[in-house]
């Protein structure tokens, strides 16, 4: 298994290696083929500066001067005088009846920035400087798109790269969940055995002291041992949302806790008077709730004051539960429901990321902190909705 181990984290390591050599050979490539393009287009830039060169000494132009002269290319030239005043230009789209000379101007700076100017210089028998100009010639279209190649080819290396991640990460945590699902269904088999033993021994006793309240106690442990059973057993499938009283599965589940909790618990239940029914599933929620108060008695160390209500908002319905323990720091209470996170010396940190999952992803409401002081307590939100949103 060690070796495996090794053997993946090597893979890996020679993945990115593979990656970052591939990146940089077509990035050196593309450099490559950048210079050797914009050294043709100087040297067609310099034949033409030649030909306008051979023309101004002879204006009898021979067939292979007129050729080059005619065939300018596609680069963008502006030629200008000893003065900087502007001679010819060609391949710019400027109309010379409608539009403004200044703009021509602003193009030649924006070329004068691309390319060195080609010198187009003519000297007499005694060697004085007679014609003194400039071919000034900006990049072609196809040379400008190449220069933003390197950047299209990251920007798609690096969206193949989230689209691979991405996948590992759906797969890694596809895996995880067949896990936790078999085994919460092997924990419900193994339960199981022991608790049907545990009825048979309650049910003899109860023969014996019909009225005997820590039987009465025990029988109910049993049943909630039953329930508990029941919802490791439906871990990994969907859950059935049936409308049912939300009222009621709150104030059973709390009083359910209360008993069991220390005397300096001091629970505040604000629940309507009314029904109030939605589409849920009573054990999943019940078992949310668990997770929350239990989780609200430790922030406290079983001593304070845990409150918890039921609101009917409209479209949708709230439940709060707040205690008046340690609180959480804000980047802890990012973290609180993803799985494996915990703040306890002890503990899987799985409840809350398991709460979260019965909320969102089966009931498709939401859980959050809804507010968290250092000191003063903190406050878990769920919010459900009246009618059932079928999945995407």
């Amino acid at each position: 298994m060690k070796l495996l181990d090794k053997f993946m984290d090597q893979l890996k390591n020679s993945w990115v290696f593979f990656v970052f050599a591939l990146v940089t050979l077509i990035l050196w490539n593309t450099n490559i083929l950048f210079e050797s393009l914009s050294l043709q287009e100087r040297q067609k830039m310099e034949l033409w500066g030649m030909a306008q060169k051979e023309y101004i000494q002879n204006p009898s132009l021979s067939n292979l001067t007129f050729e080059v002269l005619q065939r300018s290319g596609i680069n963008p030239m502006i030629q200008v005088d000893e003065l900087g005043r502007i001679i010819e230009f060609r391949n710019i789209e400027w109309d010379t009846e409608s539009q403004d000379s200044t703009r021509l101007y602003s193009i030649l700076e924006k070329i004068k920035k691309e390319n060195d100017p080609i010198l187009i210089q003519f000297r007499n028998q005694e060697g004085s400087l007679i014609v003194n100009q400039k071919l000034y010639y900006g990049n072609s279209s196809t040379l400008k798109k190449l220069k933003y190649y390197p950047l299209a080819l990251l920007l798609i290396i690096f969206l193949f790269g989230a689209v691979l991640y991405f996948f590992f990460k759906t797969s890694r945590i596809a895996e995880q969940n067949k896990l936790w699902a078999a085994m919460a269904k092997e924990t419900a088999h193994q339960i199981g055995t022991p608790l049907t033993s545990m009825v048979g021994w309650v049910t003899l006793l109860k023969e014996k002291q019909k009225k005997s309240i820590p039987l009465i106690e025990i029988e109910k442990d049993i049943t909630r041992l039953n329930l508990i059973t029941d919802r490791f057993s439906k871990v990994g499938s969907d859950p059935e949302l049936i409308s049912s009283d939300l009222t009621s599965v709150v104030r059973e589940t709390v009083t359910y806790l209360q008993k069991r909790s220390s005397e300096h618990i001091n629970f505040k239940v604000d629940l309507p008077d009314k029904k109030v029914v939605i589409p849920f599933n009573s054990q999943l929620i019940s078992w949310t709730l668990e997770n929350l108060i239990k989780n609200g008695i430790d922030a406290m160390k079983g001593k304070g004051t845990l409150d918890v209500k039921l609101l009917d908002k409209g479209t949708q319905v709230e439940i709060l539960v707040s205690d008046n323990g340690y609180g959480m720091k804000k980047e802890i209470a990012y973290k609180v429901f993803k799985p494996g996170f915990t703040t306890k010396t002890r503990g899987w940190g799985l409840g809350l990321s398991l709460a979260k999952r019965i909320i969102v992803d089966f009931h498709k409401g939401k859980i959050s902190v809804l507010k968290s002081v250092l000191g003063k307590g903190t406050s878990f939100q769920i919010l459900l909705n009246k009618t059932y949103l079928k999945k995407p």
